[in-house]
């Protein structure tokens, strides 16, 4: 199985996604837009991996919001995405979650974690359209679960199926980062 570990936004969250993916075609952005059912924020990307992880998935300590905050692209990965506002129990679980990879032996994808929900692969961008300047819908989604997904491919692309979700509540911090201290490969 292709595995990895995101957050499913909630279905106004989703909605406020699919207005924005419109916004982008009516202003003429071309690309392989992503199905609603397929928007999803990465936390870690394993990659092949054959066991079922979902026991290892740290709790959400707590719910909290997510506020979408402007579109960007990776030229390299070739994908235009939806930006979140800075969040520290976001780059909290992010940290907890890789961390609970690495305790276990699970390999990851070690590239710093940038929040985001690709919205777009291969985008072609019209002449004139300045993303810096496109509206966004307002939207916040309270985060209450994190999920380990399976990718697929089909016909029409990639799917990416929830098999798992962690537990809710609380739970101590790790030893190795006592609530405060710098967190290892983020980006803020």
């Amino acid at each position: 199985m292709r595995l990895f570990i995101a957050l499913k936004p909630d279905a106004p969250f989703l909605a406020a996604l699919n207005k924005t993916q419109e916004r982008l075609r009516a202003a003429g952005a071309k690309g392989t837009y992503l199905a609603p059912d397929d928007l999803h924020l990465t936390l870690a990307f394993i990659g092949q991996w054959e066991e079922d992880i979902t026991s290892l998935l740290p709790p959400v300590q707590k719910p909290f919001t997510l506020t979408m905050d402007r579109p960007g692209v990776f030229p390299e990965a070739k994908v235009l995405w939806a930006g979140l506002k800075p969040s520290p129990e976001l780059y909290d679980l992010a940290d907890r979650t890789r961390q609970a990879l690495t305790q276990n032996g699970i390999p990851f994808d070690p590239r710093p974690f940038y929040p985001h929900i690709t919205l777009m692969r291969k985008p072609v961008l019209p002449e004139g359209l300045d993303l810096s300047a496109f509206q966004m819908p307002r939207a916040v989604w309270t985060v209450e679960e994190i999920c380990l997904y399976k990718s697929e491919r089909d016909v029409s692309g990639m799917r990416y199926t929830v098999i798992g979700t962690g537990p809710r509540g609380s739970t101590p911090l790790s030893p190795d980062r006592p609530a405060g201290a710098p967190r290892k490969n983020m980006l803020y």
